[in-house]
């Protein structure tokens, strides 16, 4: 009986605000709720969905049906959750949510502006069905943007850092921490679908780490180049939630880190 006692008490309940998660956070279900649960570059293509699922209710059966999965996938696709970000001076913080499925040390990206010495480079991929918000890395100021046309490859191949259209952002960081005025640089690149990336961040604006200065549409990737000499606190294979996953320490003297599929 304790037993059933404890899984009710840790189970997802409803609350006329909204659906209380397991994490504490709520899915609001009021309308002025959910639209700031939405991204806004997002309210154009769930206008049109919300349209062609009204035209095709007329015809009722298997065309309404995939017009409500629709639907609901574009709502889902353009979801902006709230994050909770560790704020001591010195974290990166995950600029994507999405998994790493690159980790090298590699010249960065010339339109970075990072120099060509070789840095650390972790890529993220993002599939369509995860949060497509970019959020800063760290506390900074935005020194560069630089926005490039490209190709649409798969987003999970290396080559995607250079061929794919793309939008690169790079950084001082500051605060109390052995990396104070050194510069790091995010990529935002479009994938196989993506056919936009949105950027709000331009030079001169200061950003606190998990703070949204982006989105890319429809599948993507986001690459981070650490400042030279940081070690990554991530493994290729992890998942990440952007603007909350530490993915490096300025302070940390640790080594990098290994991981393993158990």
């Amino acid at each position: 009986m304790a037993f059933v006692k404890q899984s009710f008490s840790n189970a997802p309940v409803f609350a006329s605000v909204g659906l209380s998660l397991s994490n504490n956070r709520k899915l609001p279900m009021n309308m002025s709720g959910l639209l700031s649960f939405i991204h806004p570059a997002g309210l154009p293509f769930i206008a049109a969905a919300v349209v062609l699922t009204v035209a095709l209710a007329l015809f009722g059966g298997v065309p309404f049906l995939l017009a409500l999965i629709i639907l609901s996938w574009v709502v889902y696709f353009f979801r902006d959750p709230k994050r909770i970000t560790p704020v001591r001076p010195g974290l990166v913080v995950a600029p994507a949510d999405g998994r790493v499925i690159l980790i090298a040390d590699v010249v960065p990206d010339k339109d970075l502006g990072l120099g060509e010495d070789p840095r650390t480079r972790i890529s993220i991929f993002l599939n369509v069905f995860d949060v497509h918000v970019n959020r800063s890395p760290v506390d900074g100021e935005v020194v560069h943007t630089h926005y490039r046309p490209g190709k649409f490859v798969n987003a999970s191949l290396d080559k995607a850092s250079v061929d794919n259209e793309r939008n690169a952002l790079a950084l001082v960081m500051n605060g109390d921490h052995p990396y104070a005025g050194q510069k790091i640089g995010v990529v935002q690149i479009a994938g196989l679908i993506a056919r936009r990336i949105l950027c709000t961040a331009k030079p001169q604006d200061k950003l606190k780490a998990g703070e949204r200065f982006g989105m890319i549409r429809f599948g993507s990737r986001t690459d981070i180049y650490l400042p030279q000499g940081m070690k990554p606190l991530v493994c290729i294979g992890q998942r990440m939630i952007g603007g909350e996953t530490i993915l490096a320490d300025c302070t940390s003297q640790e080594p990098a880190r290994v991981g393993e599929a158990r």
